[in-house]
């Protein structure tokens, strides 16, 4: 019978790609998340009964471990950008990610891949970069074999970076950013599921691993690609540090009076993470070391950014007829 990983956050932007390559490389795959009825699209990754989601909250004990019995390895792609009742950033990412590989070392399984991120340290200035780093460190204490692995921003098809950004650029002729001048490094999402492969296949030595891409640029440099992507000229915004911790802190309050109706745009905590760079600080280990070659942005995100040019589908025939007038 071919093995089992119980991968967490299976249906989450980084899982799918996980799950789906851990079908393709012939594992049966278990997808434990909160929803399991809006995560049955990872189906289609296998052949019927191959990939399954399951209900779990990784939040509890007797939860976490019915979802791993009788695997192989697991994955733990859990992770929030902000806090929301009792999901916090301790309860998710430095409880939930402990006790994922507590029930594991208990399990006996020997194989775990934990998602972390770039910034993960103890002594960050936000608290979601704290509570990764005591996450990783939870993981360590239990699976000291584990491979951590810390992406600098994520693109990809569903992701919520250069996608929002792009949206937000249909409104108006101003494209207002915190944090111009930080730096990211970009690493495709696919490329980290073929690193997750590895980890759980033992191919990659366990350790961690900081993964980023080919191209570093500043948060104003990413938005440009963006629009020019696009094809939309905006006027890119800088908002000083003072002024966005004073927008979060108005974003929070309203959020908080109205019940969570008035949506949190942004936070004090994502305005302290912004005014450092996301980049590998090069000690650790990284897409080298695993023999992967990271993808350009270039040649990705023209093939999920389309939709948001003024023509859409038609923008280069359009392009095209108008060199044919000339």
């Amino acid at each position: 019978m071919s093995k089992l990983v119980t991968i967490y956050g299976g249906s989450g932007f980084i899982g799918r790609y996980v799950a789906r390559r851990m079908a393709k490389a012939g594992w049966r795959v278990r997808v434990a998340v909160r929803r399991p009825n809006e995560a049955i699209f990872v189906k289609t990754y296998g052949v019927v009964g191959q990939v399954e989601p399951i209900f779990c909250n990784i939040r509890d004990d007797a939860s976490v471990a019915q979802s791993m019995r009788g695997a192989d390895a697991v994955v733990n792609c859990v992770g929030i950008l902000q806090e929301a009742g009792r999901n916090t950033f301790a309860a998710v990412q430095t409880d939930g990610a402990e006790r994922i590989a507590r029930m594991a070392a208990t399990a006996g399984i020997s194989q775990m891949v934990h998602f972390s991120a770039i910034g993960a340290d103890l002594e960050s200035v936000s608290d979601y970069g704290r509570s990764k780093a005591a996450g990783e460190a939870g993981v360590l204490a239990h699976m000291p074999n584990a491979v951590i692995m810390r992406p600098s921003i994520v693109f990809g098809a569903e992701d919520k970076f250069f996608n929002r950004f792009a949206g937000m650029s249909r409104i108006g002729p101003i494209l207002p950013i915190v944090g111009a001048d930080t730096e990211f490094q970009p690493v495709f999402v696919d490329d980290l599921a073929q690193a997750a492969v590895m980890g759980v296949t033992g191919t990659a030595a366990g350790g961690i691993y900081e993964l980023a891409g080919p191209e570093r640029d500043s948060f104003r440099g990413l938005m440009q690609r963006m629009l020019d992507v696009v094809q939309r000229r905006r006027l890119i915004v800088g908002i000083p540090m003072l002024a966005a911790r004073l927008m979060a802190s108005a974003f929070e309050l309203g959020h908080k009076l109205s019940l969570g109706i008035v949506p949190l745009a942004l936070t004090r905590d994502q305005v302290r993470s912004l005014s450092v760079d996301n980049v590998p600080i090069g000690t650790e280990l990284g897409f080298a070391d695993l023999g992967i070659e990271p993808t350009a942005m270039e040649s990705v995100l023209p093939e999920y950014l389309w939709p948001f040019r003024v023509s859409g589908q038609y923008a280069d025939i359009k392009a095209s007829a108008k060199n044919l007038k000339t």
